[in-house]
């Protein structure tokens, strides 16, 4: 039987050992926002908040239930504009990053 590591644990293990991977993560999910893939987008972001703060930490700094934002970063999650913002910027904070938008030519 092939020894293998938890998807999960090596993402884990990856964002707390590299913060460049961490905001990779995070610039990939708004990538995929912007581009209309808000489910990729929370997945993302659910495996970077998982990495990083945590959603109990998440849930005190939004004064809101974990399992309400558990649901709705989920796959079939409907966060609204004000609560994924939100999320957002919790996540910028905690890596200290500064977002901003690069707009690139479209390639055909």
């Amino acid at each position: 039987m092939a020894l293998t590591r938890d998807f999960k644990a090596t993402v884990v293990a990856r964002v707390q050992s590299d913060p460049a991977f961490a905001r990779a993560l995070l610039d990939e999910a708004l990538t995929s926002v912007l581009n209309g893939d808000p489910e990729t987008a929370k997945l993302l972001l659910r495996d970077l908040i998982n990495a990083t703060i945590g959603f109990e930490a998440l849930a005190e700094d939004l004064r809101k239930p974990s399992k309400s934002l558990h649901r709705m970063l989920s796959r079939t999650g409907n966060p609204t504009l004000e609560n994924f913002s939100a999320v957002l910027v919790s996540v910028r904070k905690a890596l200290r990053v500064d977002v901003r938008a690069i707009v690139s030519p479209a390639t055909a």
